[in-house]
């Protein structure tokens, strides 16, 4: 028989939870630090994000560069951004995907 008349352990799942936050937090500083690319224009336009999505470098090679035309250049700093950011979200799903889906199971979490 169950002690707690087949009540989980209360103090077992705390303990879950308080692991699976201190997972999260790993995770999350990790996606901090590290760094994710994107490019454009066949690599004309390189951009650079962390994990988090935040925008750390822009490399824009000088043949990308015409005065008479800036909306392209623009256009391919936006996708390299874009694109560095889509990275960065992947990565976010398979870093902190399964942490997220496991404390959102817990009973009283605000996930």
């Amino acid at each position: 028989m169950i002690p707690g008349g087949g009540q989980p352990n209360m103090q077992q799942l705390l303990q879950q939870a308080q692991k699976m936050q201190q997972d999260l937090a790993k995770a999350q500083e990790e996606l901090a630090r590290t760094d994710v690319d994107g490019q454009a224009g066949g690599g004309l336009v390189k951009a650079t994000v962390n994990g988090s999505g935040e925008l750390r470098a822009l490399v824009i090679d000088p043949k990308a560069v015409d005065p008479e035309d800036t909306e392209t250049l623009a256009d391919l700093i936006v996708a390299a951004v874009q694109a560095a950011n889509e990275n960065a979200q992947q990565l976010q799903q398979e870093k902190l995907g399964p942490l997220a889906q496991g404390l959102g199971g817990m009973p009283g979490l605000p996930f």
